[in-house]
């Protein structure tokens, strides 16, 4: 087998092979076997049929094309380790000439990892937000405690703002009732956005026993989208009591003694939530500095994928889940279809770009992943997802998904090691050290670019 290689862009190349005939001699004694098991000819027991009768009653041809399809994985793939290439997903082949007992000669286009040279990245230098924990952070964090162990009881008045109320709901779409738009017993506290739009206007000022209607889009069941008219009657108008802040409410609320012990938790959490993200935020804006100083090429097919692939999960998926179409996200979110397709083409680039470069550190670096660490990773998927350890195993095991998770945690050790390497301030000057715990969270790819980037650019069967 001869083969060359043609460079069509830094993203895509021409594979150029020819083939000897007497190399096909395996897959031309396959194809008469395969063809062997399908035909039955009269005067032949089954699979016992001559190579010359096959060729005689259903063309050479027929063999031909049966062995030709069963080698050209195999040259295919003998030429791009050959040439030592990088394919990204399936080649366009073109079989170019095939003259029997003589040559088989035919090409194959396929997208490549493009050729990227990392430069010096030690003089990197970002800024993120100071770690500063307010008064009004930590009276706000204390609040929100004090919210979640507040008690009810009725009142006899019409419903306000912050009231629980029980409710009755029916409704209707085109004065029709929906079989599944019936509920009775509902608790909802009026003001909290939990149920359906209209409803808070629609409950306030009813007392106990009073009901009125609303019209709202539906973001479940078997209508959601759809307008509908919506009952709602009030069974029980209840009012809410926070409690006290006092040292009572500390021994209620959490392991502490006094309110003073409490507080004093509270800002070493907030302090720890914002450190977390102040890390997370110098992984993002050091990517976003690598990726400056780094010319790389994306393949516009595996761009369109990407996009495609994002789009889909979006729309079929993930928007489902929270009974929203594609229409009524971009509503939401005030973006136009052509604002929504832009952003989501720079998304796509960004992390394509992010992969390349993060492999070719990795690469560069010599970095691996020990067992420990890909385990570590594990945990904190499974987490994120919802299901236990084993189950996300199995589950990574059986979708053959093991070298993608390998993939994030050498990319997330890769930018790790960026990070290190950068100068970090915050806003009031100061050098962030980003200490061991912030590190091991880069390392298990914690940057939701380069997490984001996980399958954009993954390395298709080559054939």
């Amino acid at each position: 087998m001869k083969s060359a290689v043609e460079t069509l862009n830094p993203t895509r190349v021409r594979l150029t092979v020819e083939v000897p005939f007497e190399e096909l001699k395996d897959s031309l004694d396959a194809a008469y076997k395969k063809i062997n098991q399908q035909v039955t000819v009269k005067g032949f027991r089954k699979g016992k049929i001559p190579a010359r009768v096959i060729d005689q009653r259903f063309g050479r041809g027929a063999v031909l094309e049966e062995a030709v399809n069963d080698a050209l994985p195999k040259f295919y793939t003998e030429a791009v380790n050959e040439a030592e290439l990088n394919p990204l997903g399936q080649p366009e082949v073109d079989i170019k000439e095939l003259k029997d007992n003589e040559l088989l000669s035919f090409t194959a286009e396929v997208d490549v990892r493009p050729a990227i040279e990392i430069p010096d990245y030690s003089g990197i230098e970002v800024e993120v937000d100071a770690i500063e924990v307010t008064d009004e952070d930590l009276d706000s964090s204390v609040e929100q405690l004090r919210d979640r162990f507040a008690s009810t009881s009725p009142v006899e008045r019409a419903a306000e703002d912050g009231d629980v109320v029980t409710i009755d709901l029916e409704a209707k779409v085109e004065g029709e009732v929906l079989e599944d738009g019936v509920a009775e017993g509902v608790s909802y506290t009026i003001g909290s956005g939990e149920l359906l739009d209209g409803i808070d206007e629609a409950v306030k000022g009813l007392s106990a026993g009073q009901e009125g209607t609303f019209t709202s889009e539906l973001k479940g069941g078997s209508a959601a989208g759809k307008e509908a008219e919506v009952t709602v009657k009030v069974t029980q108008v209840a009012a809410r009591e926070l409690p006290e802040l006092d040292d009572e409410f500390a021994q209620l609320a959490s392991e502490f003694d006094t309110l003073e012990e409490l507080r004093a938790d509270s800002r070493k959490r907030l302090a720890n939530m914002k450190q977390y993200d102040q890390a997370t935020q110098a992984q993002e804006r050091v990517l976003d500095k690598l990726l400056e100083l780094v010319e790389v090429p994306v393949p516009e097919k595996l761009l369109e994928d990407e996009i495609n692939t994002r789009k889909h999960n979006l729309e079929h998926h993930q928007l489902p889940q929270m009974g929203l179409t594609i229409e009524k996200y971009l509503e939401i979110q005030g973006k136009t279809a052509e604002e929504f397709d832009t952003e989501t083409r720079e998304a796509a680039v960004k992390g394509i770009k992010t992969q390349f470069v993060l492999d070719e550190l990795v690469n560069r670096e010599k970095l691996n992943v020990s067992q420990e660490e890909l385990t570590e990773h594990l945990m904190r998927r499974a987490a994120s997802s919802g299901m236990s350890p084993d189950q996300f195993a199995q589950a990574v095991v059986e979708g053959g998904q093991v070298p993608m998770l390998v993939g994030e945690v050498a990319r997330g050790k890769a930018l790790a090691t960026v990070v290190e390497a950068a100068t970090v301030k915050d806003t009031n000057g100061e050098i962030v050290d980003l200490d061991d715990e912030d590190e091991d969270e880069a390392e298990a790819g914690t940057t939701e670019a380069a997490k984001d980037s996980a399958d954009a650019a993954e390395e298709k069967p080559e054939a």
